[in-house]
């Protein structure tokens, strides 16, 4: 077996691994496991935050270069910062629907395979990431370490970054690069369907 063919595998195998969500769910609902696991199942629980989330990691392959790695840094930042003011009790106005916006408008950039400036990419995606940050920040369980609970969000967001960047990878290397353009077309109908819904 040559050796990329090896490389494409593993990489296939790890991407299995990190979207079963069987294997990444926590138990969140015994003991005193109100931390670090409410914290990672909350981007994992709703359909709105993986495929935001997701489709960040892809944007980020598709653009590639320096995107690949600030897309996702710029999201994570910003959304650990609106999750502070979450968890301090600030409002904000219409979380919800920049959450749903996120959806759909992430989808229809990687639909569209758009090549924007990279900081304006990554003002895209950090506002986006306030919004989702502010909901994660806001609906910590009453009893549950902060610290904990945004280590746990926080590596749920990057396991699904990591998710799209590496399904995006994956698809150009083994030249389907419009199945990249497909995935964002069904994320943007999974936004549209979130907001009628």
């Amino acid at each position: 077996m040559k050796a990329s063919t090896k490389q494409t595998l593993s990489l296939a195998s790890l991407m299995v691994l990190l979207t079963a969500p069987s294997l990444v769910h926590a138990h969140t609902g015994a003991g005193h496991t109100t931390g670090f696991a409410h914290g990672f199942a909350h981007p994992l629980g709703g359909l709105d935050h993986m495929l935001a989330m997701a489709a960040v990691g892809i944007w980020a392959s598709q653009a590639g270069g320096r995107a690949l790695w600030a897309l996702p840094a710029a999201f994570v930042s910003m959304m650990t910062l609106g999750s502070v003011l979450g968890m301090a009790g600030v409002t904000a106005p219409f979380i919800e629907e920049g959450i749903l916006l996120s959806v759909l408008v992430l989808g229809l950039l990687i639909a569209a395979a758009a090549r924007l400036q990279i900081a304006t990419s990554i003002v895209i995606t950090g506002l986006f990431a306030a919004f989702h940050g502010h909901a994660h920040g806001a609906e910590i369980p009453g009893a549950a370490s902060g610290l904990e609970y945004g280590v746990g969000f926080v590596l749920a967001t990057c396991f699904l970054h990591l998710s799209g960047a590496g399904a995006g990878l994956l698809f150009k290397r083994l030249g389907q690069a419009r199945l990249v353009r497909y995935a964002g077309g069904a994320i943007a109908a999974g936004g549209a369907y979130l907001f009628l819904a």
